[in-house]
Order: structure tokens, then C-alpha cells, then sequence
């Protein structure tokens, strides 16, 4: 799985890896945060996350033009800067009047302009590594290596920023609005550690900065292609990010409707091995065994199948210490389901890769395009779950200022379902998509192209607010909106499938 990848692979996975944790720290909590802080409704707390979203992805177009004509990396070092000043304005306690919402803005818009500069650049500079040719058959892997990393932040940033306001509330004796800020905080601290990294380990991948201008008078050879071609390319990419806005519509629901779902609907406790679940500890212990078991009968050597062993019996010893020791009855908050598609994805990635690994073999992978087709579908099965799942359930209800009342106790494993169906959807179609995105787009566009992939990430985030609208319909109706949409979503691609695949050659 990790072998004969391009060491700037791992350098550039990790600093993403500081960088992404922070993000997902923030908005684990932004929505709960938004409504407990300013006492916005559930439908405007949702729009300004959707809008937040909107342009955190959206602006990548444009710091991918900057990155074509300045450079990548000088674009990753300005972006990773300006986050960091955001992130430090959310972090400072200013209270609910209309000075600390004017802040709070401020504080989006430098995060936002941030992303926009280092995200799709930090991911063209991954691609620039696979354009020698004895790593272009490891493009997909890497991306999914890549993306696996992303997830390693993600995966502990609900448990960092819970634990921060339980502390924040406990030691410091601070309010519970006021202790989101201390939340906020980590994620300046994460942004260090990423520029730190960046700039340690910058030879391993500083090759692979170049613009077109530096590409075109080094000896590296660009590919050159007719206007026809490049005409060609940049529609079926287009015809792509159309269908992409309506996975990331329904994918993001896990900060908003899905985040609502599990505060009003969801089981607040829970007792026995069930409750495991909710320590992030516990499942970092079964990724351990999942890669201890690859290990175990992937590797050649003695030593390597004993190390393996190894860690796979020091998880279960974990595990099993873990079990001893749990408390009678865990509470289970409502940020911490968003911390199981990160696991899902960084313990199925090298299942992902394995399998299609295998199937490549034997000539019978699936192309990127047909991928994506089939996330689709899969995005449509998690919603269908959870149309199932709240049949008979009230619709939600208000107090009479407007706050959203708990309606009933679901099994927490009716979301822990949905999340490990979408993380299928994910992986067979983010980390595809973006591979196809960095292998297809024309040379001379490539920053652009990338940044039009986040364009219509950000077009989904805008649409993510309609489902939190709905907020207090039927929630057949609010999923099965969302149903209908992936599996129409998966239809045009299947009909546009053979002009992607052709391109794609």
C-alpha cells in the first residue's frame, strides 16, 4: 500500500494532516457554537455554515489562478498565514453582541480566503509528483493515502474539541458559549505544527512546485495538447463538478441536519460495549488490527509478519483494558458522531486500495468516472437508512424562543450506520475525483482545473443549507430530498460515463 510512493507524498500528507484537524476541530462545534453563542435559529445557523463552506470551497478557483502564475507553493505559505489570524480571532472570547457577530465574520472570511490559497494548491503540488513516469501508476493510491491522512486530523478533532470546553468548563469555570472559543483555539496551534512540517521537510517535494512558465523552461517535458483536446478535457472535468455538487450536498449534512439528528433524535447515553464506540481511542485500537492484519499477510519477511502480530495483539490487549474500565453509563454528545466517517475512512482506506488493487490485476478495476457513478449510488443507500430510520418519528419542535427540543432516543447506531455507508461513497468518489481531476485537467490549467473541483465542493455546501431549512418538515421528507438527488446525480454520470472514460485514456 505505501510502497513506491514519492517521498514528498508523506511531507505534504502531513502538514495537510495539522492543517485539517484544525478545520474539522472548528466544525465539529461551529453550528452547535453558532446557536448556543448568538442564539440563532437552527435554519440560520445552517445557512451560515453552508455559506461558510460555500466559501471555503469556492475560493480554491482563484488561488489556483494565483498558484499558475506565482507558484504553489508561495500561494500554500500566504494561505496557511492568513487561516492562522483567522482561526486566532474565533478564539477570543468577545460575547454575543453585534461587535462579536461582525468578528466572527471577519474571522470566517480570513479562514475562508486561507483554504482558498493552500488547499487546492497543497493537492496540485501531491499530483506534480506523479508526473514522472515511474509513479504515474500510483497516482489513485497516493491520492487515497493522501486523503486517508486528511482524515487522521479529522478523526481526532471532535474528541480535541469537546475535551477542550469539558476542560474550559470544569477547571476555568467558564460558560459553555464561552468555552467554544478555547476549541477555536486548537486550531491555531494545529496550523503551527503545519507550517512546521511544510517547511522541515520542503526538499522531499520541492520538485514538484512549479508553474507552467517554470515547467515550460526547465527540461521537464509538459505534455502539450491541441485546442480541441484542451476544449475536450475542461468540458468532461466540468460535466464532473456537476455531478460532485450534489455528493457534496448531501455528504456535509453530517455538520448540519445529521449533527441536528443526532442532538434531538439520538440516544444521549449509552451503556456496554456499545459505548466504546464513542472513545476515539478505542477505534484508533481497531484501525491498529485492521493494518495489523494487512501487515500479517501482506509482508514478505518473518520480521514483518511478527511485528505485525505484535500490534495486533497489543490493540485487542487495548481493547479489552478499555472494556474493563468503562463506566457504567457514557454520555454521548452530538459533535462526536463526526468522528466516525474520519475512522471509517482511515481503516477502509487500505481495504479501498487493496480491492482495487486486486481488480486491477486482473483488468477489471473500475475506471475513475465509473467510480464516482457508483459513490453516488452508494451516497443515495445512506439516505434511504436513514429515511427507514425515522419513520414514525415527530417532526422537530421548537421552545418558545426557538430552541430545537430533544424528540426522542434513537440507537446512535442508525447514524454510526449512515456515516460508515457515506464513508463508501467518499472514498470511491473525493479522493478518485480528485486523482482524475490532477490526471486530466490541461497542464498549462492545472491550478485552475483543481480549483474548479472545490468550486463545485462549493456550490454543494451553498445547496447544504436546504436540508437545514426543511429543519422542521417531516424527516422522510428532509431524506428522502436527499435520496432523490444522489440517485439522479448518478444517473447523468452513467450516461455521460463513456466521454469521461475517454478522456481519461
Amino acid at each position: 500500500m505505501f510502497g513506491g510512493q514519492p517521498k514528498g507524498l508523506y511531507a505534504l500528507a502531513l502538514a495537510n494532516t495539522g492543517e485539517r484537524f484544525g478545520y474539522y476541530t472548528m466544525l465539529a462545534v461551529f453550528v452547535l457554537f453558532l446557536q448556543a453563542n448568538f442564539g440563532f435559529s437552527t435554519g440560520t445557523a445552517g445557512l451560515i455554515y453552508s455559506v461558510f463552506l460555500g466559501f471555503v470551497y469556492f475560493l480554491p478557483l482563484f488561488g489556483g489562478m494565483l498558484a499558475d502564475k506565482y507558484g504553489f507553493g508561495k500561494m500554500v505559505t500566504i494561505g496557511i498565514t492568513i487561516m492562522f489570524f483567522g482561526y486566532l480571532l474565533l478564539a477570543i472570547p468577545l460575547g454575543t453582541g453585534i461587535p462579536a457577530i461582525a468578528a466572527m465574520g471577519g474571522a470566517l472570511a480570513l479562514i475562508c480566503a486561507g483554504t482558498g490559497l493552500f488547499k487546492g494548491n497543497l493537492q496540485v503540488l501531491v499530483g506534480n509528483l506523479y508526473d514522472e513516469a515511474r509513479f504515474s501508476n500510483k497516482r489513485d493510491s497516493g491520492f487515497q493515502i493522501f486523503y486517508m491522512a486528511i482524515n487522521i486530523g479529522a478523526m481526532f478533532a471532535p474528541t480535541a474539541a469537546i475535551k477542550m470546553m469539558e476542560w474550559a468548563q470544569t477547571s476555568l469555570g467558564m460558560s459553555e458559549a464561552d468555552s467554544y472559543h478555547l476549541a477555536f483555539a486548537v486550531a491555531c496551534a494545529s496550523l503551527v505544527f503545519s507550517i512546521i512540517v511544510y517547511y522541515l521537510f520542503r526538499g522531499t517535494f520541492k520538485h514538484a512546485d512549479r508553474t507552467k512558465v517554470a515547467a515550460s523552461s526547465s527540461d521537464s517535458k509538459v505534455e502539450e495538447l491541441s485546442p480541441a483536446a484542451t476544449k475536450e478535457r475542461i468540458v468532461c472535468l466540468c460535466l464532473v463538478f456537476a455531478v460532485v455538487i450534489f455528493f457534496w450536498m448531501a455528504f456535509h449534512q453530517n455538520g448540519s441536519t445529521l449533527t441536528y439528528f443526532a442532538r434531538d433524535y439520538t440516544a444521549t447515553t449509552s451503556t456496554g460495549i456499545a459505548s466504546m464506540a464513542f472513545d476515539v481511542i478505542n477505534l484508533v485500537f481497531g484501525i491498529l488490527i485492521v493494518y495489523g492484519l494487512f501487515g500479517l499477510f501482506q509482508s514478505t519477511t518473518g520480521k514483518g509478519k511478527t511485528i505485525s502480530a505484535v500490534v495486533i495483539l497489543a490493540a485487542i490487549a487495548g481493547l479489552i483494558y478499555k472494556y474493563n474500565g468503562l463506566p457504567d453509563v457514557t454520555n454521548v454528545s452530538a459533535p462526536i458522531f463526526q468522528h466516525f466517517n474520519a475512522c471509517f475512512v482511515v481503516a477502509l482506506t487500505p481495504v479501498s486500495i487493496a480491492l482495487f488493487g486486486m481488480l486491477a490485476k486482473k483488468g477489471k478495476e473500475p475506471s475513475a468516472p465509473l467510480k464516482i457513478g457508483l459513490g453516488m449510488l452508494v451516497a443515495a443507500v445512506a439516505y434511504i437508512l436513514m429515511t427507514i430510520g425515522s419513520i414514525g418519528l415527530p417532526a422537530p419542535t421548537f421552545d418558545a424562543a426557538g430552541q430545537p427540543q430533544h424528540m426522542a432516543d434513537v440507537t446512535p447506531n442508525l447514524l454510526i450506520g449512515t456515516y460508515l455507508i457515506l464513508t463508501f461513497a467518499e472514498l470511491l468518489l473525493s479522493p478518485i475525483g480528485i486523482s482524475f481531476v490532477s490526471k486530466v485537467a490541461p497542464p498549462k490549467y492545472a491550478g485552475m482545473m483543481m480549483g474548479g473541483w472545490f468550486v463545485s465542493t462549493a456550490i454543494g455546501n451553498l445547496l447544504v443549507s436546504i436540508p437545514a431549512l426543511m429543519w422542521g418538515a417531516s424527516l422522510t421528507v428532509v431524506w428522502g430530498v436527499l435520496v432523490g438527488i444522489c440517485l439522479v446525480a448518478a444517473l447523468f454520470i452513467f450516461i455521460i460515463l463513456k466521454r469521461l472514460e475517454k478522456v481519461a485514456k
